[in-house]
């Protein structure tokens, strides 16, 4: 039996909630700024970490042959196999991704999810593993923030340099195409506007040598 059953679900409280206006309008933003760069095409087979409710997933699925959707929470993805039906190109993964074994990915995306990885750099060669060569991995999230953000749940990451996460890409056989700051998200904490930057970085797999 896998490990799955035993990982905590932090989004219990929060998944049937979790399509709220902004969030549509945030995950709007990646799908666009990630559409403008990369054209999926019908034979891919695509992978997305942190699924949650599938407001990012969803908009790819239909563009691709495949997609397994991966998330650690049971309750987010509980609130995705509601929108799913019988025409669904899905395949869902509850747990890590470590957890999908395969070497047959196209094409992976997530976002504003990657803070939540403890072992970002595991998880990066473990992509350069399950990945053919010229696979595209696209990844959204914050850029270093002061931990604020979150500041009343205890996260992994308070965002990323994205020269290092970059560097990190690279050592594990990726070359780094793009990296670009494409939103900036404003939240009021304590009576005053912060505004936080959220990235996204393209990297394509290189042929192992």
């Amino acid at each position: 039996m896998k490990e799955e059953n035993k990982i905590k679900d932090t989004f219990v409280s929060k998944a049937a909630e979790w399509d709220s206006p902004d969030k549509v309008a945030m995950t709007n933003k990646f799908v666009n700024e990630l559409l403008s760069h990369i054209h999926p095409l019908p034979s891919w087979k695509a992978l997305e970490i942190g699924t949650g409710t599938g407001l990012v997933g969803l908009q790819i699925e239909p563009l691709v042959g495949m997609l397994v959707m991966e998330d650690t929470s049971e309750s987010m993805l509980n609130v995705l196999r509601q929108k799913l039906n019988s025409e669904s190109k899905v395949e869902i993964v509850h747990g890590e991704v470590f957890d999908y074994q395969e070497r047959d990915i196209d094409f992976v995306f997530s976002a504003m999810a990657f803070h939540h990885l403890p072992d970002v750099k595991k998880t990066i060669h473990h992509l350069a593993t399950i990945t053919k060569t010229d696979a595209y991995v696209a990844i959204g999230d914050l850029v270093t923030e002061d931990g604020s953000f979150h500041r009343f749940e205890p996260i992994p990451h308070c965002g990323f340099d994205t020269v290092l996460l970059s560097q990190q890409f690279e050592q594990a056989g990726f070359k780094v195409i793009r990296v670009k700051v494409y939103n900036t998200l404003s939240r009021l904490m304590d009576g005053e506007m912060r505004s936080y930057d959220q990235f996204m970085l393209i990297a394509q797999r290189k042929e192992n040598e």
